[in-house]
C-alpha cells in the first residue's frame, strides 16, 4: 500500500482490490481520549461514514463505491476515482463547474445530510460525472444552522484558493443550490451564512 493523503482524522492508502486500483481509509487513533470511548468513537464513525457515502447514491450523487467495511480496525476501502480534483481545474471550468457543486450540495442538504468538509479537494471531475468524496465528517442533520457551516467552508476555501475567481464561482453556486433547496430554504440558509460570517467579524479574543 501506498500513503496518498494524511488528513487529520483518517489516512488514505492507495492500493489493489480485485485487480482494480483502490483507496483505504483507516481512521486514527486519538491518543488523547481514553482508549476505549477512542475506539468507540472511531466505529461509529467510520461505520457512519460508509452509510452516508452509500446512501447519498440513492440522492442521484456519484460516489466511490464502498467494497468492505472494517469495524474492528476502522477502516473503509472504496474505488478509487480516476480525474482531476476541482482544485486543480482551469479557473473558467471551476468557476463554471460551481453551479454543479451548488446543486450536489443543496441536494445532499435537501435530504438531510451535511458534508462537514466541502471543499475543492473535495470534489472530482470523472469522465464528465461530478464525484464527491471524503465524508469523513458527514453527519444526518435538517438543521438550516448546520448547512450554512457548510456553505460558509466552501465559501471561505473559495476566497482563500480561489480568490481570483471567488465571486463568479460563488454566484453560480449559489445558483445551482437555490435549484436543488427552492427559494424559501435558500434565503433561510443564506441569511444565516450571513449571521456566521457578522459573528466572526465582530468576534474578540478574550
Amino acid at each position: 500500500m501506498k500513503l496518498i493523503k494524511r488528513g487529520a482524522e483518517g489516512d488514505l492508502f492507495l492500493t489493489v482490490w480485485n485487480k482494480q486500483k483502490a483507496v483505504l481509509k483507516a481512521r486514527k487513533k486519538k491518543n488523547y481520549r481514553n482508549s476505549q470511548l477512542d475506539n468507540r468513537i472511531r466505529k461509529q464513525r467510520t461505520r457512519r461514514e460508509s452509510e452516508i457515502i452509500s446512501e447519498v447514491k440513492s440522492f442521484g450523487i456519484s460516489t466511490p463505491l464502498v467494497y468492505f467495511v472494517d469495524t474492528k480496525n476502522c477502516t473503509i476501502l472504496m474505488q478509487y476515482i480516476t480525474g482531476t480534483l476541482i482544485y486543480d481545474l482551469p479557473k473558467s471550468k471551476l468557476t463554471l463547474i460551481c453551479k454543479k457543486i451548488g446543486q450536489v450540495v443543496g441536494t445532499m442538504h435537501k435530504n438531510g445530510i451535511m458534508h462537514g468538509d466541502l471543499t475543492t479537494s473535495n470534489f472530482i471531475l470523472s469522465h464528465g460525472k461530478l464525484f464527491v468524496i471524503d465524508f469523513g465528517l458527514a453527519v444526518r442533520t435538517k438543521k438550516s444552522e448546520d448547512h450554512a457551516v457548510d456553505l460558509r467552508l466552501f465559501k471561505e476555501i473559495l476566497n482563500s484558493a480561489h480568490v481570483s475567481v471567488m465571486k463568479n464561482a460563488w454566484k453560480n453556486f449559489l445558483q445551482g443550490y437555490k435549484t436543488a433547496v427552492g427559494i424559501s430554504r435558500f434565503n433561510k440558509v443564506t441569511n444565516l451564512v450571513s449571521v456566521i460570517e457578522s459573528r466572526g467579524r465582530y468576534a474578540t479574543v478574550v
